[in-house]
């Protein structure tokens, strides 16, 4: 049988399928991920676009565009469209995901427009999941589904999400901390703030501000806390410098900020996350809770890398914690198994 005529055997939709590269795209508030149907994980940027000013002239995007926060004369405008969790600025992401889309077809035009799966946060708005469709929809999508990162994440965790079995994780991502209770293929319950390692940063930041009257940038935090973040102090205290604008004589200045003192200005960011813990622990039936004791909470995402983290919630939780293997690409790997096995999980997309 020649390609034609097996063609013409295959209905409209399994033929639609058969040409377009269909897509699991992890929109995170820190870094996009896309994920295509038989190849895997082809992008992983910085949730960071740079336009013309007065335009949507996409001139960079990802780390080409991170690099020029802050850096940029006024002709160029660069910033993060995506703001706890959710779009902030439709035309700038809608933007940002089309030049994703290309770059994952490697910049070749596609027979027919792919299918979308969107992980999201599970507190997300009607209308703030609106946007996230039609934003995909207008960056070249055929149909747009959605999946609950937290949903997405246990899956890509490896979790028994399908089982009559209770798994918890705890998803800590840019913009938001998400942690749910799934079973049978869907959540159970889930519970979601807008703290992640954006606040860890802003909260770094204000407290080099506070105590030192020196001005630093976000990207700046973002390097002091993975280099020395820590939640619990080890006796071993460690240093590193930190370069920002003096707030009373307006000159840079350097100063050494020790891992003591970033504890201490994370300490109310890292208590809203234990709290969101507790709050989903009280709320688990009890029958899912006893499958807790054995199985414990599984942590992924970017914060979950935060020095120390796991040990104090299972410190405050009596429970077994652990991270996910790759946990910076749980929620991809998830959206992407939904994607490729669509039937089996279409119970746990976004009704």
């Amino acid at each position: 049988m020649n390609f034609k005529r097996m063609l013409s055997f295959l209905p409209a939709r399994r033929l639609f399928n058969f040409f377009s590269n269909d897509m699991a795209i992890d929109l995170g508030t820190a870094n996009t991920l896309v994920f295509v149907r038989d190849k895997g994980i082809v992008l992983d940027e910085p949730s960071v676009v740079a336009v013309r000013a007065g335009t949507t002239q996409v001139l960079a995007a990802g780390k080409k565009a991170k690099e020029m926060l802050g850096k940029t004369p006024e002709s160029i405008v660069a910033e993060r469209p995506m703001r706890d969790g959710v779009i902030a600025n439709f035309e700038m992401t809608e933007s940002m995901l089309r030049y994703f889309i290309r770059e994952a077809n490697n910049n070749r035009m596609t027979l027919v427009s792919p299918r979308m799966i969107i992980g999201v946060p599970s507190g997300i708005t009607q209308v703030e999941r609106r946007a996230v469709e039609d934003s995909a929809k207008q960056a070249g999508a055929r149909e747009v589904y959605t999946i609950m990162e937290p949903m997405a994440a246990a899956i890509g965790a490896g979790l028994p999400v399908h089982e009559p079995v209770g798994s918890m994780i705890l998803d800590i991502g840019g913009g938001t901390t998400e942690v749910a209770v799934t079973s049978l293929k869907d959540v159970v319950f889930c519970r979601s703030i807008r703290v992640g390692g954006d606040e860890m940063d802003r909260a770094i930041a204000q407290y080099v501000k506070r105590k030192y009257n020196l001005l630093i940038g976000e990207r700046t935090a973002e390097k002091v806390k993975i280099s020395i973040g820590t939640v619990l102090v080890d006796k071993e205290e460690q240093r590193h410098q930190v370069k920002g604008r003096d707030m009373v004589t307006g000159v840079p200045r350097t100063i050494m900020l020790s891992s003591t003192e970033v504890n201490e200005s994370l300490l109310e960011t890292v208590a809203n996350i234990v709290d969101v813990v507790r709050v989903a622990l009280e709320n688990t039936p009890p029958e899912l809770s006893s499958d807790l004791v054995d199985f414990g909470i599984v942590m992924a995402g970017g914060g979950s890398l935060l020095q120390g983290l796991d040990k104090l919630i299972s410190r405050e939780t009596g429970l077994p914690v652990r991270i996910a293997k790759d946990p910076l690409l749980c929620v991809v790997n998830g959206a992407g198994r939904a994607l490729e096995e669509l039937d089996f999980f279409r119970d746990a997309l976004m009704k």
